[in-house]
């Protein structure tokens, strides 16, 4: 993947991160989306360095980071709207609605017309309330819910208003359909996943999930953090 950072710089031999950058970089799966954070602070030598928007360690995809007096846009960049590819499983359920949860349930996948799965994919097109997960980054009286549910601790959470664009169906080869979703902040592909299976009937979870856009920002023109070190490292 050939990408070309565009800095902003104050002379020609200096990139300068604390005046602020907005860096699009790839997460690869099995990462942390603070990693990323915590190596661009490294390498950069900038304090403040912060992403705008979460994503879990089995996905993949666009992270936004922002260094320096950029962090100051991260909230407006996680009002863009985000383009997910995810493949859902159906006919398992699972504790965390994602492939790194305990299976809770199996079920029988009945034999599926492609307009049917369409039409429930259409359903979700719209405004809606979706109540966060507990096995979410999000805080509830100052604690993370995923640390009060591994604890097995469930505690009331409010719905939030979600708004899906688009919603297609990329390819059904039973028991797993790849989805194409373009949405608000605040949604949680792994809920429509797991509500997707319900109204098949069968039960479903999020098997695989890659954010490919954020806004103007395409995971084709993300940067590889691995080649970002070098970047700098070279300079």
């Amino acid at each position: 993947m050939n990408y070309s950072p565009k800095f902003e710089t104050k002379n020609t031999n200096k990139i300068d991160f604390e005046t602020g950058q907005i860096l699009n970089f790839y997460k690869p799966v099995g990462k942390s989306s603070f990693y990323i954070v915590k190596v661009v602070r490294a390498v950069t030598g900038v304090k403040k360095v912060g992403h705008a928007g979460t994503l879990d360690p089995f996905a993949e995809g666009v992270l936004l980071v922002c260094t320096g007096k950029a962090t100051k846009q991260m909230s407006q960049l996680m009002d863009l709207r985000k383009e997910y590819v995810g493949v859902i499983r159906l006919g398992e359920i699972r504790d965390t609605d994602d492939i790194t949860g305990q299976i809770i349930s199996t079920h029988d996948v009945p034999e599926l017309l492609p307009d049917r799965v369409r039409m429930v994919a259409k359903s979700f097109i719209g405004e809606s309330e979706q109540i966060p997960p507990m096995y979410s980054a999000r805080r509830v009286n100052g604690q993370r819910l995923y640390k009060l549910a591994r604890k097995g601790v469930v505690v009331e959470r409010k719905p939030r208003s979600i708004h899906i664009d688009e919603f297609d169906v990329l390819k059904i080869d039973l028991p797993f359909i790849t989805i194409r979703v373009v949405c608000s902040k605040g949604t949680y592909i792994r809920v429509i996943a797991r509500d997707f299976g319900n109204l098949l009937g069968c039960g479903a979870y999020l098997h695989s999930l890659s954010r490919t856009k954020i806004g103007e920002y395409s995971v084709n023109d993300a940067l590889r953090i691995e080649n970002f070190k070098q970047w700098i490292e070279s300079n």
